[in-house]
């Protein structure tokens, strides 16, 4: 939701309606581009909590082993990134010059489409799911002992291609996507190096920041076939953090127009409406709990102080632990909204967004990238929760997935973090490029081990059903 998240954009919805089907008209999404971003990816701090207080003081997770199999495709895949730095190097300053915001990622959709158009044994749709600034990749390899038709594990990989409007990639979408392609790129590699039987799918994921583009491809079906599902974002930490679910409200009050000092009983004050809907939603704070946000803005039209306002729009967004809380905070909210309507005599239009899940990332993948991370690189990579959100929570909700931030260099972290023009520029930087590219390889080996070790595989399926019954 409001933080970075069908048919194309599920961005509004009717009042507790389902998220609109995948195929929106071009006109629907054009329109949706006048909403604000600030709902789905929010501010990259860390909340104060007691699991975020907890786990500055885990001890360093002991050396992640790499044996046999998984050792060989490691060292393939570590060499793979490296020899392809060049390219992604390339890859991410064009697309940083394009900054493409959600919906019109044309020009990077077809960059990429015609990058990954020339690798061998890679099958690549623009296109993708009937969206049209999103593509799918898809590299298979079986191996000579298995047999032929058998089915094979399946890992995913993401490559974020929207951008920010104003300032461009402040988020570090450019980044986002050069790691899905390395990772993708150098699992495949090592499967056919080392004839090692498995899948690699990587997506190319339009309007994160936003506009949901991941729910979209979600209920198309192209998660349907992954095993795990896997990306890194960059950030001011390294983290691999649960993140809080989040859903926008979209309300307008209509009144009646009034000369505010010869007849003003004669109007119904829509500005009135909005006033006592954000005085309620300030008083109704107090009563919520400390992990949740309630934030919002209200503006009119054509407002004068000599007449009594006929309309007033808010625009809010509610953000929760989990995808269950935020629904039932979103509904507090609601009816600050439909008191002042009773109070005021004016209606009132009351309209959701998508619900951008919370970010659940499952525990036997992160523990698997924290252990890598710090054996192979020497990076301590905390967990904890922070208070941004992203539509690739709704894909931790379907299937396990870890999205793990990674730190690139900002100078002050405080003034540069996400969504800012220090972050932005901080994204084209080398250093920012290296550290990627680390990123890149760790989820990579974890995917390979998702591939090739099938104890692994069934224990993170089995750990992640384990913790969606609380969900």
């Amino acid at each position: 939701m409001p933080g970075c998240l069908s048919a194309l954009l599920p961005s509004r919805s009717s009042r507790r309606a389902a998220a609109p089907a995948a195929h929106r008209r071009a006109e629907e999404i054009a329109q949706a581009q006048e909403h604000t971003l600030h709902a789905c990816c929010g501010s990259f701090a860390l909340l104060d909590t007691d699991e975020k207080r907890a786990s500055d003081d885990d001890d360093v997770p002991p050396a992640y082993p790499l044996t046999g199999v998984l050792d060989q495709l490691s060292s393939t895949i570590k060499a793979k990134v490296d020899a392809l730095s060049g390219e992604l190097r390339d890859l991410s300053l064009k697309m940083w010059d394009l900054h493409e915001v959600r919906w019109e990622e044309r020009k990077t959709h077809d960059l990429f489409v015609e990058y990954l158009s020339h690798r061998d044994g890679w099958k690549v749709t623009p296109h993708a799911f009937g969206v049209e600034t999103a593509f799918s990749a898809e590299f298979v390899h079986q191996s000579g002992s298995g047999a032929k038709g058998d089915k094979v594990p399946t890992i995913g990989f993401q490559s974020e291609l929207d951008a920010l409007p104003g300032i461009g990639h402040a988020c570090g979408h450019n980044l986002i996507a050069i790691s899905g392609v390395a990772a993708a790129l150098s699992v495949a590699e090592a499967l056919e190096k080392h004839d090692v039987s498995g899948r690699v799918i990587l997506l190319g994921t339009p309007a994160e920041e936003g506009g949901g583009g991941k729910i979209n491809l979600l209920q198309a079906g192209a998660y349907k076939d992954m095993d795990a599902c896997l990306m890194v974002h960059p950030s001011p930490f390294d983290n691999v953090a649960r993140m809080l679910a989040v859903v926008p409200i979209y309300v307008s009050f209509e009144g009646v127009p009034a000369h505010a000092g010869a007849v003003p009983w004669e109007g119904k004050n829509a500005l009135d409406a909005g006033v006592l809907s954000y005085m309620s939603i300030s008083a109704l704070r107090q009563q919520i709990k400390t992990d949740c946000r309630v934030h919002g803005i209200l503006q009119g039209t054509d407002w004068a102080p000599n007449v009594i306002p006929d309309n007033c729009k808010l625009e809010y967004n509610v953000r929760a632990p989990t995808a269950k809380a935020v629904e039932e905070l979103a509904g507090r909210v609601e009816k600050c909204f439909e008191a002042a309507s009773l109070a005021t005599s004016c209606k009132v239009k009351i309209e959701r967004g998508a619900v951008y899940a919370d970010v659940a990332n499952s525990t036997t993948l992160t523990t698997a990238y924290r252990q890598y991370m710090k054996s192979e690189y020497d990076l301590k990579v905390d967990s904890g929760v922070w208070e941004a959100s992203t539509d690739f929570g709704n894909i931790t909700y379907e299937l396990p997935g870890i999205h793990a931030l990674y730190q690139i260099p900002l100078g002050d972290p405080h003034k540069n973090g996400n969504h800012t023009k220090g972050f932005a520029d901080a994204a084209k930087t080398p250093e920012a490029h290296e550290a990627t590219l680390k990123a890149a390889t760790g989820i990579a080996v974890i995917g390979a081990k998702v591939l090739v070790d099938k104890e692994f595989r069934d224990e993170t399926w089995k750990a992640w059903k384990e913790a969606r019954k609380d969900k």
